[in-house]
């Protein structure tokens, strides 16, 4: 899979720009705040239906206009394809692939496969039990479309019962029992989809992390459900059980403290907890480690691989790193951002097509 050609339209600081990439890596440079994150955010935009850095999508068009525009054309194993997101202030955003308008934000999954690491990503190993499902999830979203729906559906009556929780009074207690029933069907579902991409998630970071670090470091990515595991028609009792034995104790406090919502992954650094004993080199290290095993398992799944995007990916990381993560990710296209080509330069890099990029202007060099 790669991408032939972008097309923005007053997009963040950009009021026109066309690019045509090449299949390798694509370096943009410059200084910041001169738009190179913005071009890897429109890719990222209709990969999967959103921002990487925002939810406000009235923060995606340039200044005072009225509307933007991204454009997407790709090759895939499958032909051609191209994706187009068109921002209107005052409106949801509108996704077409290839001439048609989806209906739905999940039809996008899967038409654009990418795997992202940008700063703010360092929050998937400091950052709350939030952050670290959010990875997953993404990820089992791109192979799976359907979970993206399951999970949209567990939200849903989630939130349908936080209200009631909220709002409860001694006549509306048996209005429980058709929200525990459906949240228990749709957590164990969730749970179960997630325990299987983490054991798969855990093997290969472990891998890729033993390259990265020379075999110096050994990684250990370990699920933590809310619950315990269980098969899933026996899931779907533990939660529904779980359920009623808190009702008073989320009456209390007005939300749900049971099922995946609560969910985390812990992060194990030669058996030390990264969150509490991990350098800021370390754990970059350990989401480049998560996002190269992502990229692999996608690669597998999907008979190509995705598109990598790389923002700022070189800080922190010492040369022999560098030159480690350039090796492991041939093969598919990538897209880098840098301030000073000479990271790249100095970790070997020979082959790669470079834009110049100042004041929303895209130069190739």
């Amino acid at each position: 899979m790669r991408i032939t050609g972008i097309r923005l339209a007053n997009f963040r600081n950009y009021s026109s720009l066309v690019l045509r990439p090449d299949e390798g890596l694509c370096v943009l440079a410059g200084d910041n705040a001169a738009g190179k994150t913005n071009v890897l955010e429109s890719i990222f935009l209709c990969a999967l239906g959103r921002s990487h850095r925002t939810s406000h999508d009235a923060e995606l068009i340039k200044g005072t206009e009225s509307a933007g525009h991204v454009g997407i054309q790709l090759d895939t194993v499958g032909g051609s394809r191209e994706i187009e997101c068109r921002l209107t202030t005052g409106e949801r955003k509108k996704f077409i692939v290839d001439k048609t308008v989806l209906s739905r934000s999940g039809e996008l999954l899967g038409c654009l496969n990418v795997v992202m690491f940008a700063p703010e990503d360092l929050q998937i190993v400091k950052g709350g039990p939030a952050e670290r499902r959010r990875l997953v999830d993404m990820e089992i979203s791109q192979l799976r479309p359907k979970y993206y729906y399951a999970l949209q559906q567990y939200n849903a009556v989630l939130k349908q019962r936080n209200a009631l929780l909220k709002s409860f009074s001694p006549t509306s207690f048996n209005t429980f029992e058709p929200w525990d029933d459906q949240l228990a069907i749709l957590g164990a579902n969730v749970t179960i989809a997630r325990g299987e991409h983490l054991e798969r998630l855990a093997a290969e970071a472990m891998r890729v992390h033993t390259l990265l670090s020379a075999g110096e470091e050994t990684l250990k990515v370990v699920y933590r459900p809310n619950l315990p595991m269980a098969a899933h028609t026996d899931l779907i009792g533990v939660l529904r059980e779980a359920l009623f034995e808190n009702l008073e104790q989320d009456l209390s406090r007005g939300n749900t403290s049971v099922g995946p919502h609560r969910d985390d992954i812990a992060l194990y650094l030669d058996g030390k907890d990264l969150r509490v004993y991990g350098s800021q080199g370390q754990q970059r290290t350990t989401v480049l480690s998560l996002k190269l095993a992502e990229l692999e398992i996608l690669s597998q799944e999907r008979c190509e691989p995705p598109v990598l995007l790389l923002d700022d990916v070189f800080s922190e990381l010492d040369k022999r790193r560098q030159s480690m993560l350039l090796r492991a990710v041939q093969g598919c296209q990538t897209f880098i951002t840098c301030t000073h080509l000479e990271e790249l330069t100095a970790a070997g890099v020979v082959q790669m097509q470079v834009y110049s990029v100042a004041d929303a202007t895209v130069i190739e060099m």
